[in-house]
């Protein structure tokens, strides 16, 4: 069974979440720590609680969720998968940063690439990777359908939806992303976004003013 905790890093309050399982793997999804403190937060509760990060994965890669990926490469090793459409995301990212005076050190490690439909495998549990362009050009989504959880990044918010006016972003795109990709799953799936709190694809349906 996978656990779910999300730490908010950064001054633009980004949620990075940490899966793991009772054997005590983990995966680290969209590492936004800026500071040392955040960094030691996140490295404090993997300590006590005695888990050994597997993998790290990005939704996409807008600089507020790849402010930590150097650090978790250089502490743990692990090496960056993410959709390839997000590569030049990635390597833009240290210029968003000077523009929005956060300067970072960017990942410079080997890339892995995630395609839709791709199966991430932790213990005996299961996410699928769902393509959901719009945000940015190759966001996607973390599905695991046995526990009904999403981990949805920068695409569906509580009533709200993701930015579109950002480099690689196309409204139109994210709204059939949302409506093709993720109102198919049942009501009931929990989506955990990349800011501010979770939310379930049937309120969505019912009570965001974008949709």
């Amino acid at each position: 069974m996978i656990k779910v905790k999300f730490f908010t890093f950064s001054p633009i309050h980004e949620n990075t979440y940490l899966l793991y399982n009772e054997q005590g793997k983990a995966i680290i999804i969209d590492t936004g720590c800026y500071f040392s403190a955040e960094q030691e937060t996140l490295k404090k509760f993997i300590n006590d609680s005695g888990l050994e990060p597997e993998r790290l994965l990005n939704t996409h890669c807008h600089l507020d969720h790849v402010f930590g990926n150097q650090w978790v490469y250089d502490t743990w090793g692990l090496e960056l998968w993410l959709h390839p459409k997000e590569e030049q995301m990635l390597q833009l990212a240290p210029l968003s940063g000077e523009k929005w005076g956060l300067p970072f050190e960017n990942y410079s490690g080997p890339l892995h690439f995630l395609n839709h439909g791709d199966t991430i495998r932790l213990g005996e549990d299961e996410l699928r990777v769902i393509l959901t362009p719009g945000h940015s050009p190759g966001s996607v989504c973390f599905y695991c359908e046995k526990q009904q959880l999403l981990i949805g990044g920068d695409v569906l918010f509580r009533e709200s939806i993701g930015r579109t006016d950002l480099p690689g972003g196309d409204h139109e795109t994210l709204l059939k992303s949302i409506r093709e990709e993720l109102f198919v799953l049942p009501d009931e799936v929990i989506v955990y976004p990349g800011h501010g709190m979770a939310t379930t694809i049937g309120y969505e349906k019912v009570h965001n003013p974008y949709l």
